[in-house]
């Protein structure tokens, strides 16, 4: 048997069969789909944004219904409608948002629902107690007393995982595991992932970044298009055949970096001096100095909750800061509102797409037009041009590749990455000066992600500026020419060339075990600006 402990099973673990689902719109998330599972493995399943992956996931977890097809567990039928009862048949589940209750300590999230009673009341030591015993026993450590809004997000992950073994977990599904977790943090993880193989836990590791498929499965799956298109050995599939599986198509896997020569003059877009911001007596921001200069990525990593997305808000104009002072193009751009910003030449591509990127029930051609519905040629300031509205939004639809029906399609029947790809196309198409793209490929596949960093550095290619915000240390590392970190709402290290730096390196100064001299910082950031 490949990978864990040695099985007299016949057969494997977890089979689900001929699982169709089909949702009332009409849409095929799973056709057809049999998936069968080795106990004792790491089994990553993989596949485009709409490929149907997590669908089947939540079939076999019991949040959604399928409409066809058999599951079998230890060899046995199961009918599955509940969470509750995949729990009952040893399936746990951690998804990519956790589900845990901030105010609540590390031990009371990992029992709820299963609490320790002294008499009537709740047994807080018994919790820790089962807190400490269970991550001892997986190299999942954690302290019991710690509340979950104090810990950072590798242990959050941690205690989800606890959770589920805690209530008997044998086939463990972990959906993005390390979507935000810095390489220190993913290292962990996988070290832990491997002692629960070798204890004999099966875990179904599904993701998109296929690095860390290769390096942690032993088996995957890639899906597309609602289907299965085959199961491999990882160790015997490249990268790049991979990703040519689950886009159908060659891909290119070479971040496409904006070329910068120390000869270029080049203009300073985005200048912001000494920025802070205090929310509820706390300093979110402290003292943010820093520029972007036209044709080229200045890349922000950090683990999120460190003052990034605050820092997008003051810049956007969605908040005021409370000292500082930032310029748009050598213009004052500290107390103007989101619309006056947008007209100095400043796009925004917002992290959560759904909440601040689109009017979900809009139309396509609604959110193509929503930045300039109040100029030519879409208006000519009293009525709308219907024509030149729909000549508008099919030139973008076809320049930008949005997979969409029709222009008067609602925007939230697109898949999560041509949702995305409506809001870049956009941003993108009115010539912006600077660009804040804030998480701009997350939950999106690899196909999307290609397109829109391609997008991204053309646009640097055509003068724009770009500030980029990301988890993702591939994306943040492979398309910046200059690197900062964020941590405590500081700048705490500057990189002015960002290939000379390693991952491991970046963790450090995520985690907050290194940083850099303030005085450095700003010296070296500000340059003639400063």
């Amino acid at each position: 048997m490949e990978g864990g402990k040695e099985s007299q099973r016949e057969g494997p673990i977890l089979l689900m069969e001929g699982i169709t689902k089909i949702y009332p719109t009409g849409l095929v998330a799973n056709s057809n789909v049999t998936f069968e599972v080795r106990e004792g493995e790491i089994h990553a399943l993989v596949g485009e944004n709409g490929a149907g992956k997590t669908t089947l996931m939540k079939v076999l977890f019991g949040l959604e219904k399928h409409d066809a097809g058999n599951i079998f567990v230890k060899g046995e039928q199961v009918n599955i409608t509940s969470p509750r009862q995949a729990i009952g048949h040893g399936i746990g589940m951690v998804h990519q948002h956790f589900m845990l209750a901030p105010s609540l300590t590390v031990a009371e999230n990992i029992v709820l629902g299963q609490e320790p009673r002294k008499g009537i009341w709740f047994d807080q030591k018994k919790a820790a107690e089962t807190c400490i015993d269970l991550g001892k026993k997986y190299g999942l450590e954690v302290d019991p007393y710690a509340k979950i809004a104090d810990v950072p997000v590798g242990v959050k992950q941690r205690v989800e995982i606890l959770k589920a073994l805690l209530r008997g977990s044998e086939i463990l599904v972990l959906d993005e595991p390390t979507a935000v977790l810095t390489p220190q943090e993913t290292v962990e993880l996988f070290a832990a992932l491997k002692a629960l193989k070798e204890g004999g836990h099966t875990i179904i590791f599904i993701s998109h970044k296929l690095a860390e498929v290769k390096e942690i499965s032993d088996r995957v799956t890639v899906m597309r298009s609602g289907r299965v298109v085959g199961t491999r050995n990882t160790e015997e599939i490249s990268i790049r055949d991979l990703s040519n599986m689950m886009v159908g198509r060659d891909v290119e896997l070479e971040l496409p970096r904006p070329k910068m020569s120390a000869e270029d003059r080049r203009e300073v877009r985005l200048l912001v001096k000494d920025l802070k911001y205090v929310r509820d007596n706390k300093d979110v921001l402290k003292d943010i100095n820093l520029q972007v200069k036209s044709g080229e990525i200045v890349g922000i990593a950090g683990i999120e909750g460190n003052g990034q997305a605050e820092l997008v808000e003051i810049l956007t104009g969605l908040c005021e800061c409370h000292e500082g002072t930032i310029q748009i193009c050598g213009e004052d751009a500290t107390e103007k509102k989101p619309g006056e910003i947008r007209e100095l030449g400043l796009s925004h591509i917002p992290q959560d797409r759904m909440t601040f990127g689109v009017a979900a029930e809009a139309s396509v051609a609604e959110n193509l037009i929503s930045t300039r519905y109040n100029k030519p040629p879409i208006s000519n300031g009293f009525l709308l041009n219907l024509k030149a509205i729909f000549a508008t939004c099919l030139d973008l639809i076809n320049k930008f590749e949005i997979k969409a029906n029709d222009p008067k399609q609602p925007v939230n029947t697109l898949s999560g990455g041509n949702i995305q790809k409506v809001v870049v196309a956009r941003e993108f198409s009115t010539d912006p000066e600077v660009i804040i793209a804030n998480q701009p490929t997350r939950g999106i596949d690899i196909g999307a992600s290609e397109s829109i960093h391609k997008y991204l550095v053309n646009a640097t290619e055509n003068g724009a500026a770009v500030l980029l915000i990301s988890a993702d240390l591939s994306e943040v590392m492979g398309l910046s020419n200059r690197l900062l970190v964020m941590y405590e709402g500081r700048i705490v290290a500057h990189f002015p060339d960002a290939e000379a730096v390693t991952e491991e390196e970046l963790g450090l100064y995520m985690l907050g075990v290194k940083h850099q001299e303030p005085d450095e910082i700003v010296a070296s950031l500000m340059g003639e600006a400063g």
